[in-house]
């Protein structure tokens, strides 16, 4: 019997943790090396689109997190008074893109994900580097506080300051700063109703969702110097800028601790890769396509890499090429929204505002048009339930 392959993923987030999974399905021996000492991610809620639900079928895991997750109902976008400039239905969406928009904790998609993995595949704890890329002739080489391991892959899943990326591009400026910064909370607020929304502001927005445990997911984002921190702490910061907006937005703030208010700076790659890959290495997610949240996209996009890279397992060169152009166009997409968005300036704000409005009364089909391209984006290799029950009929 053949000795199976061996492919070292360098970050157990969302996307290491997705190509570990895609890859140990395809036979695939793996082992995952993560910095922190545990899986348990920085971070709150994670939005998964119809693209990313379908990635996750591959591996035979789009149905356990649909169960998982809210479904995102009806909502909108609003002013800080709270009027609406859009009315969206789930409905809409789903039809057009063909499924559902759902939102969970994202431990609990670190949770499942991890579950699809062989006892010992995971190590926390584990600083890793690359020691050398390998090639055609030669296995790559990672570097452990343990010693060195060698793989036929190597998956560089280490995120938006990624070292394996400054290793294989020395030349490439890495990531900037986006010019604002984010909080986010995840907290129950008894006896609180409200639809789903976001509210854009000038130079601010905010976002409020449930889940479907109860809790709320908020979120919020405002043009700063980078590096700046509230003076006392972040729940006072985010009363300062957004206490007088309309409800739910005070009672969220009412019920959050200074503690459950997280806050991170947003950077972007500005300029793209040259490829997403050297040698033996593949570069995933942030660390190689970092994008501003503006189009819920990243941990979706790290999440399709994930797919295709196991797809292109062994062929690198036409995973960049299925990938490099999409995640580019999609980052500068982004980008454009978070300057519309993030606008201080008035004028811009209501003409911004006037054509959301037209666009919204105009029809579901008129505003849904933007996601054209990425949310019905459907995987190379068909779901593992299908590849299950052919594999059954043989």
């Amino acid at each position: 019997m053949a000795q199976s392959r061996h492919a070292v993923v360098i970050g157990g987030g969302i996307g290491g943790l997705t190509a570990a999974a895609a890859l140990h399905q395809s036979g695939w021996q793996v082992t995952v090396l993560e910095r922190a000492r545990s899986l348990e991610p920085v971070g709150a809620a994670i939005s998964l689109a119809p693209n990313a639900l379908r990635a996750l079928d591959v591996i035979g895991l789009g149905d356990e997190i649909r169960d998982l997750a809210a479904w995102q109902g009806d909502g909108g976008l609003r002013t800080p008074g709270g009027r609406w400039l859009s009315r969206a239905r789930a409905a809409a969406a789903a039809e057009r893109f063909g499924g559902p928009l759902v939102l969970l904790h994202r431990a609990t998609l670190i949770d499942s994900l991890a579950a699809q993995l062989p006892p010992g595949a995971v190590r926390t704890a584990a600083a890793a580097t690359l020691a050398d890329p390998g090639d055609a002739r030669r296995p790559a080489r990672v570097r452990t506080p343990d010693g060195e391991l060698e793989a036929d892959l190597v998956v560089a899943a280490d995120g938006i300051h990624s070292a394996v990326r400054r290793t294989l591009f020395p030349g490439h400026p890495g990531a900037v700063y986006s010019g604002f910064t984010t909080w986010r909370v995840v907290i129950p607020v008894p006896g609180v109703e409200f639809a789903s929304h976001e509210t854009w502001g000038r130079g601010r927005i905010w976002g409020t969702h449930p889940l479907k445990d109860g809790r709320v997911y908020a979120y919020a984002a405002a043009m700063t110097p980078a590096g700046e921190r509230a003076p006392d702490d972040e729940k006072a910061e985010l009363l300062r800028r957004f206490g007088d907006w309309h409800d739910p937005i005070p009672a969220v703030l009412a019920a959050a601790r200074p503690e459950d208010v997280l806050r991170h700076d947003v950077h972007h790659l500005a300029e793209p890769l040259p490829a997403f890959h050297r040698g033996r290495v593949a570069l995933l997610g942030d660390a190689a396509h970092a994008m501003p949240p503006t189009l819920g996209q990243g941990g979706n996009q790290a999440i399709e890499d994930a797919i295709v890279l196991a797809h292109h397992c062994d062929d690198l060169a036409a995973h960049t090429a299925a990938r490099l152009p999409r995640t580019t166009a999609i980052a500068r997409q982004a980008v454009r929204i978070a300057r519309l968005n993030m606008t201080s300036n008035r004028a811009l704000m209501a003409v911004r505002n006037t054509a959301i409005a037209a666009l919204s009364q105009a029809g579901p089909a008129l505003f849904l048009r933007g996601f054209d391209g990425i949310a019905d984006w459907r995987p190379p290799q068909p779901a593992y339930a299908a590849v299950q029950a052919g594999a059954d009929q043989q």
